[in-house]
């Protein structure tokens, strides 16, 4: 007896497992996979609402999609997926991921836009579930947004498995159907990014020390050599430029300084004044002296996370060929503890003369940031923009919906939230009240003092009430990204690890500030 089609397919999709084509010959590197988008019923008296892509996929297909989704279950709903095999002898496997509601933008309070984050959660889920498959090369549908949907591709196949001998199939990606190439080209661009950022902040120490980090730099920035230049200032120049805060940080450990200086020159009038990106780059923070406790020590191989996303977002501008002059510095050491170390109480003394009293050691990214923020100065910017894994209260404060961003600048906050908008990696604006001032500028043996009057309050503050100590410039802003250093699974098209966020931010507000006149 003939059992009719439709039960036939509703058995085999119940299973997930099981294929109307068999491809039990084909190898990993030979499968291919699509990603279709579908948005949420506006009403339960609406039929499916395909994107583009998923409609001509349907049509071409005569109806089987619509006719499956149908029948296997409730109508997906934001950021669920549902697998199908066998619909399309190209595709194997195909998975349809949920978009959400058609229409939506930006929202006023989540301060980001709905459609651009749903697309990169949805892209990302779908990618993620054929790459489980070992699928090597997805097909994606642009659902309407190309560099959205490009970016949570590209962001959610990530894997850093460098040192693993088993390591996960190496999905390739590309678009499927019609699509403007250069959006997805750029989200491709901005998604690399910030992988960079985090495949150096996932890193091991010893696999990423300073001398490590500027020739991975360097050797990423090697084909833009026409407009780009790297400097990798060893410890005689650091001397010479009479950077004590830094000195004092790094002579704790065995491994060398280096203050790495990366050059972009994409702006066609070499006068204009330099956006100069400023990042802490602590290879390996032990806490010094003031020993951090063992537990979630080796997190902290990525509190070089400031100048792993400054850097990546110079390499990103380059490849994106920005129209923009920027400048990126990175003082680059470990702090460890040792008989050559700061200790508590000990007096440095700054690039602009001003000393401090270090009575944390652990308090050391405001010491390496301290003599980078008076170097910036000498470059005339329009704006500097420093980040940092700086403080553990801005973690707490926020948490990792934002990065916290203190200035003294309106004009650069709002083109930074501008930015965190479009990307979806969020900024927040923190206070810069003389408060904070006052209690790190009251010490008993120094100008100034690395940890505030009243350590447990307000920490996030303080640091960047002392950072300001050694600012001059008319437009400087503070990110402190200790919050959002990690995901566990918050952001979904993010794994589980270091996020290199806010990598894609940086870029936008670079894109921004290079189209204005």
């Amino acid at each position: 007896m003939l059992i009719p089609f439709r039960r036939v397919l509703l058995t085999a999709i119940r299973k997930h497992n099981c294929r109307l084509f068999s491809d039990s010959n084909a190898t990993s590197s030979t499968r291919k996979g699509l990603v279709l988008g579908v948005y949420e019923k506006q009403s339960d008296n609406d039929g499916l609402h395909f994107t583009e892509a998923s409609a001509a996929f349907d049509r071409s297909i005569s109806g089987k999609l619509s006719e499956v989704l149908t029948i296997s279950g409730p109508p997906l709903k934001k950021g669920k997926s549902r697998i199908f095999y066998g619909l399309h002898q190209d595709f194997p496997s195909v998975v349809v991921v949920g978009l959400g509601k058609s229409g939506t933008g930006v929202c006023g309070k989540e301060n980001w836009d709905n459609c651009k984050e749903n697309i990169r959660a949805a892209v990302s889920a779908g990618c993620r579930q054929l790459q489980d498959l070992e699928v090597a090369h997805v097909e994606v549908d642009p659902c309407g947004d190309g560099q959205s949907a490009a970016e949570g591709a590209v962001l959610g196949l990530f894997e850093y498995d460098e040192l693993k001998t088993k390591k996960k199939v190496r999905a390739t990606t590309q678009p499927y159907g019609s699509v403007d190439s250069a959006a997805w080209q750029k989200g491709v661009l901005y998604g690399d990014g910030q992988n960079l950022a985090r495949q150096l902040m996932e890193a091991p120490a010893n696999h990423i020390t300073p001398t490590v980090f500027a020739n991975t730099i360097e050797q990423k920035l090697s084909p833009f050599a026409q407009k780009v230049a790297v400097h990798k200032r060893p410890q005689s120049w650091i001397e010479r430029e009479q950077m004590g805060a830094f000195l004092s940080v790094s002579k704790g450990s065995e491994e060398p300084p280096i203050f790495l200086e990366l050059h972009y020159k994409g702006s066609f009038d070499s006068a204009q004044p330099p956006l100069v990106l400023v990042g802490k780059g602590i290879t390996f923070d032990s806490g010094g002296i003031s020993l951090k406790p063992s537990s979630g020590m080796d997190a902290m191989r990525a509190d070089m996370g400031g100048a792993a996303t400054v850097c990546s977002a110079i390499v990103t501008a380059a490849a994106l060929k920005l129209p923009i002059n920027i400048i990126g510095l990175a003082p680059l050491c470990e702090n460890m503890p040792s008989g050559k170390a700061n200790k508590p109480g000990d007096v440095v003394c700054a690039k602009n003369g001003k000393t401090i009293q270090v009575d944390n050691t652990d308090a050391e990214g405001r010491l390496v940031l301290a003599d980078a923020l008076c170097y910036a100065h000498s470059f005339k910017p329009r704006a500097i923009i420093n980040a940092a894994t700086l403080t553990g209260a801005m973690d707490v404060a926020l948490g990792s919906a934002a990065t916290g961003v203190f200035t003294n600048s309106d004009w650069l906050w709002e083109r930074l939230h501008k930015a965190s908008i479009v990307t979806g990696d969020r900024v927040w604006r923190m206070p810069l009240f003389q408060h904070y001032t006052k209690q790190v500028t009251e010490s008993a043996l120094a100008d100034l003092n690395n940890i505030g009057k009243y350590s447990r309050s307000g920490g996030a503050c303080t640091a960047a009430a002392f950072l300001k100590e050694f600012v001059t410039a008319d437009h400087w802003a503070h990110l402190d990204i200790a919050g959002v250093m990690t995901n566990k699974d918050e952001v979904p098209y993010l794994k589980k690890g270091m996020s290199g966020r806010p990598t894609r931010t940086l870029v936008e507000f670079a894109a921004g500030l290079a189209s204005e006149p």
